[in-house]
């Protein structure tokens, strides 16, 4: 499912969505390989290992990973890696830089079209610096929930999902009755549809607990993958702060 747009208006206009969105897409061509032309467009793969958060760094504090001459993922403390043998930014910036780092534009784009049509009104609700704060706080659990489940993996966690699902999460307890017109598909087909948004976004983090439970069953090893549990981390987070967070619950739409 892609959600097009709702029919909350907002009260002013998003500031501070407009700069998450315009700071994603700047590091994301700062990160990318410079090779959109020939196809491409994914992060450097050397920037990810450095710049991405890795849950086997943040588990295991003083110890780096990197890419060896193989091309390999290695991290110190495995079987013949030395503690001290790799030099990486310093890993607290991580949680950080990787929140603006995508694998790709099909991964930028479908961040930052969520970002849109949800930020904006989870902003209106608490303010530009609140929403920044909220943002990043989600991005952090986010990335914690990942680490929980899988402490020794040596993958490279990036992307805005797990701070803009704790967006998500924010706006399905603040705006349930809203609608969503939203695409479905249908396996080669696809209809336009519109949901409230309780329907459309608990069938969105129904689908991230179901993938993260058989993500789990049948791990896919150190290949990578999408990071459910980042997204399920972070909604739960959304759902615990918005109401710190939130100064104004009221709908503006008429239903």
């Amino acid at each position: 499912m892609f959600p097009i747009k709702d029919n909350i208006p907002t009260g002013r206009l998003p500031y501070m969505t407009i700069a998450l969105i315009v700071a994603n897409v700047l590091m994301f061509f700062l990160f990318q390989k410079a090779r959109l032309a020939l196809g491409g467009g994914g992060v450097d793969d050397l920037n990810a290992v450095e710049y991405g958060a890795i849950p086997y760094e943040l588990a295991h504090p003083g110890r780096e990973c990197g890419v060896s001459g193989a091309g390999e993922i290695i991290c110190e403390g495995q079987p013949g890696v030395p503690d001290g043998a790799l030099e990486q930014a310093p890993t607290w910036v991580t949680p950080f830089t990787s929140m603006f780092m995508h694998g790709g534009l099909l991964h930028l784009g479908g961040n930052m079209l969520f970002l849109w049509i949800f930020g904006n009104n989870v902003e209106d609700s608490m303010g530009r610096l609140s929403f920044l704060a909220f943002y990043v706080l989600g991005g952090l659990a986010a990335l914690a929930g990942q680490v929980i489940v899988g402490p020794d993996a040596a993958v490279p966690t990036i992307g805005a999902s797990g701070a803009v699902a704790a967006v998500l999460g924010g706006y399905i307890l603040l705006f349930p009755r809203a609608r969503v017109l939203t695409v479905v598909f249908l396996l080669l087909f696809f209809t336009i549809i519109e949901l409230p948004a309780l329907v459309m976004l608990g069938l969105w983090f129904a689908q991230q607990v179901l993938f993260g439970y058989l993500d789990l069953a049948t791990p896919a090893g150190d290949g990578g993958g999408v990071a459910y549990f980042a997204h399920i981390g972070g909604f739960v987070a959304g759902l615990l702060l918005i109401k710190l967070f939130a100064q104004r619950r009221t709908e503006r739409a008429a239903y």
